[in-house]
This record gives C-alpha cells, structure tokens and sequence, in this order.
C-alpha cells in the first residue's frame, strides 16, 4: 500500500542484482498446526512484516487472527530508503529478512529478476487471484523469467493535483475543484497558472513544493520512460525525459518553487502551514497531507495536468527466510482482499489494485470531508484508467535520483540547466 512513501532517494546499490548466494531458511519451519490425528493444539508462531510506514494493516491483523489464532504478528518499520537498502542487504547476507516484505512499485524491478530469493505465491495458490487484478500491477510482481509470482500488489498511485482554496482565493484564482482542474489540462497551462499565482504576490507562498514530483509525474505519464521494453536503459536519449527535466527548469526560474524537496520535515511543514499552494498527489499522498493536519478543508483536489497517471504502489512479497510461509502467504491474501482494499482506501486512501473496485459504489462514489468532500474515488480511479504503463527496470530508483539531484543543483544556483543535464546523464551512465 504505502500512503506515506517518498521519491526515489537511495542508491540501489551493486548488491540489488543478488548475485551473492543465499542460504536460504526455505520452508522447514515447524507447521503451524500439530501432527495428523494427534490432537496437539497449533503451535504457536510468529510472522514480521515489514513496511516502510504506517500501512493501517493493525485491524486487519486482528481479523486474521480470528481464524488463525496462533499466530502473532510483529509490524516492524523503517523510513523509505533504509527499508529497501536493508532488504537488499538481508537477501544479499541470506539472514534478517521479515517473512512479508512491502517493496514500493519502482523497486520491484530490482528483486523480480532473482526469484530464488523469494517463496513463490504459486505454491499457495495465491495465482487464483490473477484475474482480480489491472494487469500491469499483476506482471510488476511477476518474475522476470515468468517462472515466479513473487508478490501480490496492494494499491495504485492514481495521479491528482492538491491545492489550497485559501491561496488560490488570495492569488485572483478560481477555487472550485472543476474550475482549477479546467486551468491546466497540460503541464504548459500549469506553469502559466503558476505565473500568474507568482505576480499576485501572495504573501509566505510559492505555488509548488518544487521540480522533482512534477518531473517524476510528467515522465511516469508518459509512454515510455526510462527503459525500453528489452528493459535498456534509454533515459538519455528519451525526449520525454528531457521534455520533464526542462518543465523543472521553467518552474524554478519563473519563481514557482518554494525548493521544498518532498518528505523532508520543512515540506512537512509547508504543507501545514501553507507554504505552497499545488503538489504533485497520487492517492496515498493524501494520507501525508492529513497527517500534516493542515486543518480539514485547507486542502482540495483537481485533475492532475497530461491526463492521469500513476506514481508509486506497492507488493507484498515473501523472503525465503520466512519459516512459516503458508501463514505468510495467507495474511498476504487478506491484506490485499476486495474488502481489506476497500478498506484501507476509505481508512488510508490507498487506491486498489483491483479494477473490479472502481465501479463499487464504496469506491467509486466515495467523498473525502478532509479534503473539501472532494469525490476522491472519481478523481483518482479516472487518473488510474487512463494510465499506460511503462517498463519498470531495476534501476529506476537510482535513475529518477540523478535528475532530480540535477533539478536540484540547478534550484540550488551550483549548475546551470545544461551543466545540471550533463551531469545528469553521466549518473546514469554509471548505473549498470
């Protein structure tokens, strides 16, 4: 799921091939329940599970252990980065591993082409589900070689743009949702709306956090990213990439930015104290929002600009060092259930992964108080029918980094914009 989950920042590291070997635990662990016919009560066991923040499973947990009441389940949690650094580094040393892990869509790519690493849902009948799912969700958890289903999805990122009503009002600009939507069906339109918020002079108030989400939407948006469909890195040579990295550029030198970069604790703040008045907002970034607690109402949603998208989304996936996989695997069925994803949207706005939903009343005609009784079901699963998804290479993380690191120099006044590209490109080549 993931409502709280920050850009690419980390590097990959040599170590996300996994071409060290594991010696893998496997599944001998003792059974969950006693021997046939003897009558012993299960036994008891405990399963981690992994995150990268709060994903609102605790109630879910309980729901489980109503029909596995032996289980006990310990949530463990570190920031973004660390979370998917220290999977690379348990997998890669063969110990410390959760039986559940959450990996984020973009880092996917880095665990799918190794499947010996992780228990195969397969073999617990987990495939049975496949027909549930938006196809590109089902093949991000799909090994390369298509031997393995190695995680089942949680949620969507569908794309939107958040706003503040109160700075709109202030900057002479319309603040009903539909008109906002209206005044930037393309990025250009936005930049220019972005100017015309710049010569109001809003007091404290720039009109966007900053480049880097904008970049990441614009190239997610399009047709083909970073990497061919023979998974070549082609991010050099992409127009659509270098079309994003110079939106960036025309948002910081028109005075759009407030050089807030995203999940830093000072954008945290902006977001509370109304620092800025757009930001880039898949789904699940609206639970950040509130988390902020900007107050209810303080923000609203529109259509994000270039017509849906998708950014950010998450699998479960099981490690081979889990001992207990068939309970693993059996919470993993629940958690991403019709119903838990129904749940987790209304509780975290964690949009579904499974398209079937986005027709369910309870999805699709679900209102948002917090957010101006934004329709928040209409606005993100249109933004998810309209994505066509992209390759999703294992380097995708490190890759996104080098050019919002070269937004940044340029935001920061230490390169120029072609200066900042170049270098750009000389990151990415360094990625293998």
């Amino acid at each position: 799921m993931g409502t709280r989950r920050p850009r690419f920042l980390g590097p990959m590291l040599a170590a996300v091939a996994l071409t060290v070997s594991v010696a893998a635990c496997g599944s001998g662990g003792t059974s969950a329940s006693g021997p046939a016919g003897s009558g012993a009560p299960a036994e008891k066991i405990k399963l981690t599970v992994a995150l990268f923040s709060d994903f609102h499973y605790a109630p879910l947990y309980e729901e489980f252990k109503k029909t596995h009441p032996n289980v006990e389940i310990v949530e463990r949690r570190a920031q973004f980065n660390d979370h998917h650094t220290n999977l690379i580094t348990q997998l890669t040393t063969g110990a410390g591993a959760a039986d559940i892990v959450a990996v984020e869509g973009g880092y996917v790519g880095a665990f799918t082409p190794s499947p010996e690493k992780f228990h195969n849902l397969k073999d617990y009948g987990l495939d049975k589900r496949q027909s549930e799912y938006l196809d590109w969700k089902w093949q991000l958890g799909v090994s390369n070689d298509g031997s393995s289903l190695m995680g089942l999805g949680t949620d969507v990122g569908g794309l939107a743009m958040c706003y503040r009503p109160d700075l709109f009002k202030k900057a002479g600009l319309p603040t009903d949702r539909d008109e906002v939507s209206k005044l930037w069906p393309t990025w250009d339109q936005y930049v220019e709306t972005g100017k015309k918020f710049v010569a109001a002079k809003v007091e404290g108030a720039k009109f966007t956090d900053g480049p880097g989400e904008h970049f990441r939407a614009m190239v997610e948006q399009a047709p083909v990213g970073y990497y061919d469909d023979q998974y070549n890195i082609i991010a050099g040579t992409n127009p659509e990439v270098r079309k994003a990295f110079d939106m960036g550029v025309r948002m910081i030198n028109e005075g759009l930015s407030a050089k807030l970069p995203a999940f830093t604790p000072p954008w945290n703040t902006g977001i509370a104290k109304g620092s800025f008045a757009t930001m880039v907002c898949p789904a699940w970034k609206t639970g950040t929002i509130k988390d902020q607690n900007p107050g209810e109402g303080a923000w609203d949603i529109a259509a994000v600009p270039g017509g849906g998208g998708n950014q950010g989304g998450t699998h479960l996936m099981l490690p081979k060092q889990g001992k207990h996989p068939k309970e693993a695997a059996e919470l993993i069925d629940l958690l991403t259930s019709k119903e838990s994803q129904i749940k987790l949207f209304k509780e975290a706005s964690a949009l579904p992964s499974l398209p079937v939903l986005y027709d369910d009343p309870a999805v699709a005609e679900f209102v948002n108080p917090y957010f101006g009784n934004a329709p928040i079901g209409k606005i993100f699963t249109d933004a998810a029918k309209a994505l066509k998804p992209q390759k999703v290479g294992p380097k995708a993380g490190d890759i996104l980094k080098a050019f919002g690191d070269g937004l940044q120099r340029v935001e920061q006044g230490k390169q120029n914009p072609e200066e900042a590209w170049a270098q750009a490109l000389k990151d990415v080549g360094r990625i293998k």
